[in-house]
């Protein structure tokens, strides 16, 4: 598999999962970077590192309840 030195990832999927995904990403208001990021740092990282786009205003309400 080639590795390039730049931040893009690029892989091939069969049309209609690609179509589901997308359909779900768009029901769930989310695009393909947002998830794909997310599902990534939580492989890499666990439940240690708080994803780029999560909102720490939201994490703060959480907390207070």
């Amino acid at each position: 598999m080639a590795r390039g030195k730049s931040g893009r990832v690029v892989l091939e999927i069969d049309p209609e999962l690609k179509r589901q995904l997308y359909a779900t990403l768009e029901t769930n208001q989310q695009t393909m970077k947002e998830w794909f990021i997310r599902e990534a740092e939580e492989l890499v990282y666990g439940e240690k590192q708080p994803s780029l786009f999560d909102n720490p205003e939201n994490n703060r309400a959480d907390q207070d309840k």
